[in-house]
Parts: C-alpha cells; sequence; structure tokens
C-alpha cells in the first residue's frame, strides 16, 4: 500500500517529466516544410534552417523522441490531463504525427540503410500501438510501420559470425546496437527463440564477464574478424531488456550482473552518490536517457534480488535528480523554457552556456531519465 509521501513523490516526479516533455516538445517541435499533421524534432534549438530537407534530422534520435512522447501519453491516460496541462495535441497524437513524419521525411519509406535505427523505431512504434489501443485511437499507421520493419530485421539475422544482427546494409559489421535492440523486438512481439538465439550469440561473442558488461561489436574485412571492445551506457539497456522479457532464470542471473556491472563501470560518484555516466552531445548525447529506461525496468522486475533492484533504482532517480537539479532557465521570445545539461554531473550552465546552440539529443537524454523516475516513484 502506498503511503501518502510515496504519492506525493510520485506526483512530483511526473511533474518534473511534464516540465521536461513540455520544454522538449515546445523548443525542438517543428512542422516538417510547415505542412499541417506533421510533426519531427529540430536536431538543435535555435534552430536556423526553416525546413529538414537537404539538413540532417537523424531518425533513431526520433525514435527515441517517440518513446518520450509515448512515456508521456501513458501518464496522460491515466490522469486525463495533457502533459502540458493544456488542451492542444496530446503527447500520443504527437508520437503519431512523429512516427509518419519519419516516413515523410524518409522519402516515403520507413526502411533506411541502419538496422539499429530501424530496431530502434520499431520498438517506439510497438510501443505507441499500444498506447493507441488503450486509447481507442487508429493503429493503421503504427501497423504499417511494423509490416515494413519486421522483414528488415529479420532479413540482418544470418548465420555469418555465428548469428548477431547486422548494422547496416554493408552488412561488415554486427554489434550490440543492432542485435539488442532488435532481440528485444522480437521478445516482445511473439519470436521469442529468435530473440534467445540473438541473446545466446550476444553472451557467446560480446559480453565481457570481467566487467559484466556487453563490447560493441565484431567487425569483418578480407576474411578476419576483429573484435570492438569498447563499452557504451545505451548497448547495455536494451540487453538488459531483453533479458528481463525473457525472463528465465539464467536470463534474469545475466540481467543481475549487467545491472551491477553498470554501477561498477558507468557511473560517475557525486557527494550524494554514483549518477550515470554520459557520453557527450550527438549521438552520445541520447545513451543515458536509453539506459535509464530500461534500469527502471529492473527496478521493478520482480525476478531480480531487492538489492539489485534497489542499485537500479537508486541509480535512476539520483541521476533524474542531477539532471533536475543542474537545469537552468532559458529566456526566448515567447517566454522561457528549461534547458537541462549533456552531463548529469554537471550543471547546465557549464554545459550549455547562455547563448549556445542545444541539441535535441541532450534534452531528450533528460527528459527520458526524468521519464524512468516517474516509473519508479
Amino acid at each position: 500500500m502506498s503511503t501518502a509521501a510515496d504519492e506525493r513523490a510520485a506526483r512530483l516526479a511526473g511533474g518534473r517529466a511534464d516540465e521536461a516533455a513540455t520544454a522538449v516538445v515546445g523548443q525542438f517541435g517543428r512542422r516538417l516544410l510547415g505542412l499541417p499533421g506533421t510533426h519531427l524534432g529540430a536536431v538543435s534549438s535555435p534552430r536556423r534552417a526553416p525546413c529538414y530537407l537537404g539538413r540532417p534530422w537523424h531518425y533513431w534520435w526520433q525514435a527515441h523522441y517517440i518513446d518520450a512522447l509515448v512515456d508521456a501519453g501513458r501518464r496522460e491516460l491515466v490522469r486525463g490531463l495533457h502533459y502540458d496541462g493544456g488542451y492542444g495535441p496530446s503527447a500520443g497524437a504527437l508520437a503519431a504525427r512523429v512516427l509518419g513524419t519519419i516516413r515523410l521525411r524518409n522519402h516515403l519509406r520507413f526502411a533506411n540503410a541502419y538496422f539499429d535505427d530501424m530496431a530502434w523505431l520499431a520498438l517506439a512504434a510497438h510501443r505507441l500501438d499500444a498506447l493507441a489501443a488503450a486509447a481507442g485511437k487508429p493503429r493503421r499507421r503504427t501497423r504499417h510501420a511494423a509490416a515494413v520493419l519486421l522483414p528488415q530485421l529479420e532479413s540482418a539475422h544470418t548465420p555469418e559470425l555465428g548469428g548477431g544482427l547486422f548494422w547496416n546494409i554493408a552488412r561488415d559489421f554486427k554489434n550490440t546496437p543492432a542485435t539488442a535492440p532488435a532481440a528485444l523486438y522480437f521478445a516482445r512481439t511473439g519470436q521469442r527463440q529468435r530473440a534467445r538465439d540473438l541473446l545466446d550469440w550476444l553472451d557467446a561473442r560480446l559480453y565481457d564477464p570481467a566487467r559484466q558488461l556487453y563490447q560493441d561489436g565484431i567487425r569483418t574485412a578480407g576474411g578476419r574478424q576483429t573484435l570492438v571492445p569498447e563499452v557504451y551506457s545505451y548497448n547495455q539497456g536494451p540487453v538488459l531488456g531483453a533479458l528481463l522479457e525473457l525472463g528465465t532464470g539464467p536470463d534474469l542471473r545475466r540481467a543481475a550482473e549487467v545491472v551491477q556491472g553498470v554501477a561498477g563501470g558507468l557511473t560517475r560518484q557525486l557527494p550524494g552518490g554514483p549518477v550515470l555516466l554520459s557520453h557527450g552531445s550527438g549521438d552520445g548525447g541520447l545513451f543515458t536517457g536509453i539506459l535509464a529506461r530500461y534500469l527502471a525496468a529492473a527496478a521493478a522486475a520482480g525476478g531480480l534480488p531487492s538489492g539489485v533492484r534497489q542499485l537500479a533504482a537508486g541509480l535512476v532517480l539520483r541521476t533524474a535528480d542531477a539532471f533536475w537539479d543542474g537545469r537552468r532557465f532559458q529566456r526566448h521570445r515567447t517566454g522561457e523554457s528549461l534547458v537541462f545539461s549533456a552531463d548529469a554531473a554537471v550543471a547546465a550552465e557549464e554545459s550549455y552556456p547562455p547563448g549556445t546552440a542545444v541539441e535535441l539529443s541532450t534534452q531528450l537524454q533528460a527528459w527520458l531519465t526524468l521519464e524512468a523516475a516517474a516509473v519508479i516513484r
């Protein structure tokens, strides 16, 4: 039974996530070429370019934008109030617009050259489909995305290198960034044996037992295989999610190891305790938020030891608090909005001094982390 203090903490965490959602949508949400019914996240703010055509737009950042909007949309359904307290489009409606606009911006196709991108979008579209079903909304767009993306991912899972998923259409690199989110997607959509095969490959080829973390991948060139041993925080997230989704005894034991590996090797110490390590800007600006999502799932996983659940929860909550405490306000023509640091361990004033451009990836990272904290609290 929840206490009054628990309920207050939950409302506070949800309020913070709402403020992050309002800030990110307000600063970065834009129509494509001004077309009604379209919506994408601008790569940076303030945005100089009048449109996205011919300029970077980052397909996989948009997938995580959908995921964050779905998080906000799930909370909207519970309380019957939009994330911004207003009467405009709901978070779920905006997420559906982003999914459709990705296809429009991507030359009327959901498929692209990178299987990791497509795996992330498949996961986001699947979650959006569940939200739409719960809200009684049309699901044609999410089902079309699944129909296109599923065979693409299946085609990248081949016997070369003993299994695993190729990273892109060059088919010379199999790695955790593609294999892990694809395994999670297959686990969630009923292809549990395919998910099992992908996780077994990751365990056999890329798991580092000394660090209890997964390495990046294996490249092939001239008939030779080369291990890429780098460890990135976001790679651990979807592996953790897939392990929890399959949920066998060995899976849960490995999931507990990964949480412990994250705590031991992917954190930075602050006076209040360790927070998740950040990976800078650009694509790396998303990494901490992705990991936080799946640590929150670990915190709620009844099959994990209580100490592991508490460890996962503590990492998410401290990191969310650090992002929140380090925020600053940025004035613009229509008022002011929040700016979050690219690194939970430093203040936004240092990470993004006033007058500098702010990247969407880093703001999504903070928003995702605050959404993960709202799930825990």
